[in-house]
């Protein structure tokens, strides 16, 4: 990771129980990366903020990591959970529409009564240009790498191309091997879970597809799978992608509203070709909730279950 050996990054820490809509990031200290390190448990539940974290791969963008009250556990290995929209996922007032998943907070709960096993937080922002060319699945390649899907794609996103392989690679070669080496995690697939919503969600199952020994679990809510012409291809080439079920385990979920309304078809059409891969019960949730709409407060309402079924 020679590329952040030199990289000046600027965090806050943050105690969760503070957290309110007037809250706003405020530099504290500028920190060389190379020598940050937590040597003692820690009193509250924190996050770190490191402003524009540099890519060779994408563009920069800000990185937050949650670390849970008592962080670190001598001899314990954190599971790593990696959430997409970083803007959205602990702070109201960094997030697109002033709504926020309130992670740190779900995840203090569910830590302090031992509902899940210890876990760090780790989530990058979204580009506000890019995110659905970095969110929406290369796949089938030659489709997505079609003239018809690059005119279609400049036309509607002002990019000609996806660059879904190379956020992944961000995420996968310089996020968690960063991660890995200042923070107390383990490296085993099924420590490592990756969970996003909308367009966060196609791109969550996309990495366990790409990258089946680095994600062993995934969360995806509301998952937009009507994407123009794209989206169906992706949806069909699923059987002959979706990896073995046998060290996986796959949560989704879809509301009945807004957005959501048009996604139970497109669903269930997936959950039936994993179920045709052997998924079952044990390591295969898909479930409706009738009245919720396309929106952070509703997967703030619903998430904690998800949460506990992926991080135990």
């Amino acid at each position: 990771m020679k590329a952040f050996n030199y990289l000046l990054l600027t965090f806050i820490v943050l105690s969760c129980k503070d957290q309110s809509p007037t809250n706003v990031f405020i530099p504290v200290a500028a920190t060389n990366i190379s020598s940050f390190e937590i040597q003692n448990p820690i009193d509250n539940d924190t996050i770190l903020y490191f402003k524009d974290f540099k890519s060779s791969y994408v563009d920069q963008r800000n990185l937050e990591i949650w670390l849970p009250q008592g962080y670190p556990l001598t001899g314990v290995d954190y599971k790593l959970l990696y959430m997409h929209d970083g803007q959205n996922v602990f702070n109201k007032t960094s997030s697109n529409y002033g709504k926020a998943w309130e992670i740190d907070e779900k995840m203090d709960s569910l830590s302090i009564i031992n509902a899940i096993e210890p876990t760090i937080v780790v989530t990058t922002w979204s580009h506000p240009k890019k995110r659905m060319n970095e969110y929406m699945p290369q796949q089938p390649k030659e489709l997505t790498q079609s003239k018809f899907a690059k005119s279609e794609l400049k036309k509607n996103t002002g990019y000609d191309q996806l660059y879904s392989d190379e956020y992944l690679k961000f995420v996968t070669s310089e996020v968690l091997p960063f991660v890995r080496k200042q923070f107390q995690v383990s490296e085993e697939p099924k420590d490592n879970i990756i969970m996003g919503s909308s367009m966060g969600g196609l791109i969550s199952l996309y990495a366990m597809i790409e990258y089946p020994r680095t994600f062993g679990n995934v969360g995806c809510l509301s998952t937009h799978w009507p994407v123009p012409y794209l989206g169906e291809a992706f949806i069909e080439s699923l059987p002959e992608t979706i990896p073995q079920s046998k060290n996986h385990r796959i949560y989704f979920d879809y509301g009945t509203e807004t957005l959501d309304k048009d996604y139970e078809p497109y669903q269930l059409r997936v959950d039936s070709m994993f179920i045709e891969k052997g998924y079952t019960s044990v390591n295969y949730r898909s479930i409706k909730f009738e009245g919720h709409e396309h929106d952070e407060n509703y997967w703030k309402q619903r998430v904690a279950p998800a949460l506990v079924y992926l991080l135990n």
